[in-house]
């Protein structure tokens, strides 16, 4: 079918209940005769639970009841990819495992009653030895989390023989740190949780990714059918991945909710958030990069450690992505990564925007510039040689990564242009000519990332008042959904978007769907509305020319106007008549089922490969260290675009949460696991006074594995960022000795690399 994309600007629908403040958030929802529930949290990062006194608090005023593990009685949350001896428990059984796991949880008629009720919970603990370190967590004496199991969670080894060095004339090795970070959404976790009677089931409230994944974890924990738990997505302040996944706060409030009879309200405080939502990233990285001493890439070696925090579900998932994508963008015909994800008394790990992509362009990308360095090469000029030539897609890596299509070279031409990259370089040598207490650093990162996967449900159906109906099966959380999708049927059936309504986000409304996560939402959930208004379009087009007695080819689309015969606006139906004559056995084709819809699983054949090139202009104080960003430039492809707006809205993002990382963000344990960054007064973020005006471009290289065209774009700012800062501040202090430094580049730890440098 024909794409029908466009470039036209369509305000986002989306901003109006948002900026007016009539969206309705978890925390709005107050269903009457609620209850409000708070956690009694873990002081301690591993200790044995000698005991749980919960009559204190039970006798308060306003408390409807005090619950344990026992309580409750739920069996743990699945374990996703990690193994089933570490799947988390919905409240701790007999052990805590990390600072602020939920031990019990207070039920109370208002939150103060209920949080004053849960300090009162007495919980008696045997300190246990805490394991912090990843690779401490894996040695033969390391503290077990789980008895008897050890700490490996899971493990993909190097192949033997080991040969992706063989040949190298030179080979350059590095050890990179990929640090973790937290989510830190606007809006903290939350959970509402409405007893169904009727039913024998409940309505669940919840800020989440994916509302079927949450329905059939809710419903299998309880011990409930699909058909018993409806999950509703309210609006979502931020997710970023760390709200793919059923968190065991919100179980334990549906759990409440069927066990009182009562609606149960739950919303964590910040500091809750910072401790309990799962962190991202948390990975150590070996590599090795073999080269001719020309600058030809032979060959890449790597050994990825992930921390996957106290309970690993998603966590193996994580380094196995970054293997995955470890070629980046360069023919390197030998690549071996070996990953090991370990277990350690921390806040668990999981996704968070890119999910092991762009630890994988940070490895690839920091290694390139050591060689380049190691080689005397401009970073720029070796990067060309090495670059997968557009001719040569499809293109399949070395770890099986089969990129559907791209122009690499473009993107880094283009980027470099815009930025003037030799004037840039000119004014470097000038100033460390000078000697200049601030010195200034050239960053590039060229980058591929994979997204979409999966299947997706979209239907379209025109209702009798010739208005439209839109159901998918994503769920979004700020991305512009609602307005996309609508533009997509409107373009098709040649109606106003304000038409089309796009339902979505609610398991009693759309039959299924898996979600939104790894940029998907357009290119798999896009592509099944669109098949669906295209199969409508053609139900009516037939309808039409039965009516009209001409033939169905002869039958055109009239914007605005309805279905007519082509050059004869005058014979236009209305989308209305057509619907009331679908509905008609009359008046409709022999044959023809009744009603204007359709409903389609769209499925792609394989993923997609978006790609692009940054470049970072940083400033460093020599003297301070402090690093700043002074310009950021993104060249960057999803194939076809739909809606530009809703595209640099996605980058703009992208890019400020991959700086962020590069030059701030960080969560830190001390060695009793006691979290150093769980607020906001202590975990780092940028203001928008920190960063500069991004200067975004676009390329457009369409995919052939969707009608559509359309990549993702969710994530590709992120992916593509981090090295290029990153890259840029070690490379205003190269010509001081300094060949490395790890995220984030903090003034402390800048300045420390600079002295190191000196012998200082």
């Amino acid at each position: 079918m024909a794409s029908p994309t466009t470039d036209g600007i369509v305000p986002r629908r989306e901003d109006r209940p948002l900026v007016t403040g009539a969206a309705r958030y978890c925390d709005d929802l107050a269903p009457p005769g609620a209850l409000h529930a708070v956690f009694v949290r873990a002081p301690l990062a591993h200790g044995r639970i000698l005991a749980i006194d919960p009559a204190p608090a039970a006798a308060m005023p306003g408390v409807a009841g005090v619950f344990t593990a026992a309580d409750l009685g739920l069996p743990p949350l699945p374990p996703g990819d990690g193994p089933a001896a570490m799947a988390r428990p919905v409240l701790a059984t007999g052990t805590v495992r990390f600072l602020g796991e939920a031990v019990a949880v207070v039920v109370a008629g208002t939150r103060v009653q209920a949080m004053d009720a849960a300090e009162a919970v007495e919980v008696d603990y045997e300190p246990l030895e805490v394991v912090v370190d990843p690779r401490a967590a894996l040695a033969d004496d390391a503290p077990e989390l789980f008895e008897g199991t050890g700490n490996l969670a899971r493990e993909r080894p190097w192949p033997e023989p080991s040969r992706a060095l063989e040949g190298a004339e030179v080979v350059v090795r590095g050890r990179f740190v990929n640090q973790r970070v937290a989510a830190a959404p606007i809006e903290p976790n939350a959970a509402v949780a409405v007893p169904e009677p009727d039913r024998d089931g409940l309505t669940l409230y919840a800020p989440c990714q994916a509302p079927f994944w949450t329905r059939d974890t809710v419903a299998e924990t309880l011990g409930l059918g699909p058909d018993q738990v409806r999950v509703v997505v309210p609006a979502v302040g931020g997710a970023f991945g760390a709200r793919i996944h059923t968190y065991p706060e919100q179980v334990a409030v549906a759990a409440l909710a069927r066990r009182l009879g009562r609606p149960v309200r739950y919303v964590e405080s910040r500091s809750e958030t910072m401790l309990a939502m799962t962190h991202g990233r948390a990975q150590v990285q070996e590599v090795e990069l073999a080269a001719t001493r020309d600058g030809r890439i032979t060959g890449l070696r790597a050994r990825l450690l992930a921390d996957g925090g106290a309970y690993p579900a998603d966590a193996p998932s994580m380094p196995s992505s970054t293997r995955y994508m470890a070629s980046g963008v360069y023919r390197i015909a030998k690549v071996e990564v070996a990953w090991a994800c370990a277990a350690t008394n921390t806040t668990p790990v999981a996704a968070y925007r890119g999910a092991g992509r762009p630890e994988a362009t940070a490895m690839v990308e920091r290694a390139v510039d050591l060689l380049a360095a190691r080689l005397g090469i401009d970073p720029a000029e070796l990067r060309r040689r090495n670059l997968i030539p557009a001719r040569a897609f499809p293109y399949t890596t070395a770890t099986r990564a089969r990129y559907d299509s791209g122009d690499y070279q473009a993107a880094l031409d283009r980027v470099l242009e815009a930025a003037g990259y030799h004037d840039l370089r000119a004014t470097q040598a000038a100033r460390r000519q000078r000697g200049e207490v601030r010195q200034l650093g050239i960053g590039l990162s060229v980058y591929v990332e994979v997204t979409g996967f999966g299947s997706e449900y979209g239907q379209v159906e025109v209702e009798p008042d010739g208005r439209v109906t839109a159901r998918t099966g994503v769920s979004p959380h700020g991305q512009g959904h609602e307005t996309a999708f609508a533009q997509l049927v409107a373009a098709t059936l040649g109606v106003g978007t304000e038409q089309v309504a796009v339902v979505h986000s609610d398991t009693f409304a759309v039959p299924r769907g898996d979600g939104t996560m790894g940029s998907r939402s357009l290119q798999v959930g896009g592509s099944a509305v669109a098949e669906a208004a295209g199969k409508v379009l053609s139900k009516a087009r037939a309808l039409a020319a039965h009516l009209l007695e001409a033939p169905a080819e002869d039958v055109a689309v009239f914007p605005g106007e309805g279905l007519g015969v082509a050059g004869a606006p005058s014979t236009a139906l209305a989308w209305a008549e057509l619907a009331a004559a679908a509905a008609d056995p009359d008046r409709r084709p022999p044959g023809m089922d009744a009603g204007l819809e359709a409903a389609v699983d769209f499925k792609p054949e394989r993923s997609t490969f978006p790609f692009g090139a940054h470049l970072a202009v940083c400033e460093v104080d020599t003297e301070t260290g402090l690093a700043r960003l002074l310009r950021h430039l993104a060249v960057d492809d999803a194939g076809r675009i739909h809606n530009r707006v809703l595209a640099e809205g996605q980058v703009h993002g992208g890019i400020a949460q991959g700086v962020a990382q590069a030059l701030f963000e960080e969560v830190g344990y001390d060695e009793d696991g006691n979290c150093l960054h769980g607020n906001l007064a202590s975990y780092a973020m940028p203001s928008a006074a920190d960063l500069p005006a991004f200067e975004t471009m676009r390329m457009e290289t369409p995919t052939p594995l969707n009608p559509l065209g359309v990549k993702g774009i969710g994530e590709s700012g992120t992916v593509g960022s981090t090295p290029a800062v990153q890259n840029a501040v070690v490379d205003a202090l190269a010509h001081l000795g300094v060949t490395h430094i790890d995220m984030p580049l903090t003034p402390e730890r800048v300045w420390r690399a600079i002295q190191a440098a000196a012998g200082g």
